[in-house]
């Protein structure tokens, strides 16, 4: 059986969501045979031992783990071979994830410093079935058909995806109790900024804390789309549905920072005529029930024992979201945030951003940054509010 020796600290999260087309081909729908697929991540924070949470929360059926192994990252789909370590569940190296649940494995030992890469690699022996997966991951996951768990070289590794497959977490011992969730949508997911270099805003946050000599635990816990208010197949349920799952649950966290609702006020206004049918449904949202639903989060953050920090949403002017209706409703929201005293902190990066963005933090569609913008967006966050 698994022993617990330690206290432990999420170190890096992707929130799961429901198999589907996503923005951009995947595999999540198909699923896996006999196949292996190999994804890195980089970690927040440090520690001595490890364990990675996996996902089946959104498969109709046990999910049957044949292997499991974590590794240092050499670049691409190889790994440096001297660190390969097997995972186990109840010491078994085969184990079963069961439908609509996560599962920890057991602890490794596994010396780790803040912002190290690390390799998981998965050996899906039996069907699958459709994949509980993060849709964005801007990161390349590999697949290889057969067992290739140990291949030391990403040979055999012949087919990638821009998405993360049942993977949750990564949890590190004994790294502290002063977490920050950062909870959010694509621009806490991080789109527009360049692939496999860690650029999304809470890579940077994290960054910037370890630079100041206190590495802290930085969570992502953005889904492309997400709302506030409104549940999607694709995009995920609404913030307040999965804040108890993505937030609280998270070991080791003491602060929450909610990024959200610029998609609330936008996705309503392009009904009409979008280029976009995974942004359905085009549900009408008020500036009052985006603010209902922060308001909502803060409950639920307080009732847990979090602090809750509030972000400013960011300007959209130019973009296909910019209407005088949804620009009203974005002040709205954003006056309420600064005023009403109900977080117990602000970060205004609204203000911080300007009116529109600079040309040079804009992806070009006048919404999502580019890497300058991240971290312009990261620089803007006085340390001392976290």
């Amino acid at each position: 059986m698994s022993r617990q020796k330690h206290d432990w600290t999420a170190a890096w999260t992707a929130s799961p969501q429901r198999p589907g087309t996503g923005f951009a081909p995947n595999w999540s729908e198909a699923g896996f045979a006999d196949q292996t697929l190999r994804q890195s991540v980089r970690l927040s924070v440090g520690g001595e031992a490890l364990r990675v949470r996996l996902s089946n929360r959104y498969g109709a059926t046990p999910l049957r783990i044949a292997g499991l192994t974590v590794a240092g990252t050499g670049g691409a789909a190889a790994i440096k071979p001297d660190t390969l370590r097997e995972l186990t569940v109840d010491g078994k190296t085969t184990f079963t994830v069961p439908a609509g649940a996560d599962l920890a494995t057991d602890e490794v030992s596994f010396p780790l410093g803040a912002l190290d890469p690390l390799t998981i690699t998965t050996h899906l022996a039996e069907p699958s079935g459709p994949a509980t997966y993060h849709s964005q991951a801007l990161a390349t996951t590999y697949r290889a058909v057969g067992d290739h768990r140990a291949d030391a070289d990403g040979t055999a590794f012949t087919e990638t995806s821009q998405s993360w497959y049942f993977l949750s977490g990564v949890e590190v011992a004994e790294a502290g109790s002063d977490g920050i969730v950062v909870l959010g949508d694509s621009l806490t997911d991080g789109t527009g900024s360049t692939p496999d270099t860690d650029h999304r805003f809470p890579d940077l946050l994290a960054r910037r804390l370890v630079a100041s000599g206190r590495p802290r635990a930085v969570l992502n816990q953005g889904i492309g789309g997400n709302r506030v208010t409104v549940d999607s197949a694709w995009l995920g349920e609404r913030a307040t549905t999965r804040f108890a799952r993505d937030v609280p649950a998270q070991p080791g966290v003491r602060t929450v920072l909610i990024l959200a609702g610029i998609n609330d006020v936008g996705i309503s206004e392009m009904a009409t005529d979008s280029p976009f049918p995974i942004l359905a449904p085009y549900t009408e949202v008020s500036a009052e029930e985006v603010i209902d639903g922060h308001r909502d989060m803060i409950r639920r953050a307080h009732a847990a024992g979090l602090r809750a920090v509030g972000a400013t949403l960011l300007p959209m002017r130019g973009s296909g979201f910019s209407t005088p209706r949804s620009e009203a409703k974005r002040t709205a929201v954003n006056t309420w945030i600064r005023g009403s005293g109900e977080y117990d902190a602000i970060i205004d990066l609204a203000k911080a951003m300007g009116d529109a963005l600079d040309p040079a933090h804009d992806s070009g569609d006048h919404l999502h940054l580019n890497d300058a913008g991240y971290q312009a967006m990261a620089d803007a966050v006085d340390l001392t509010v976290l």
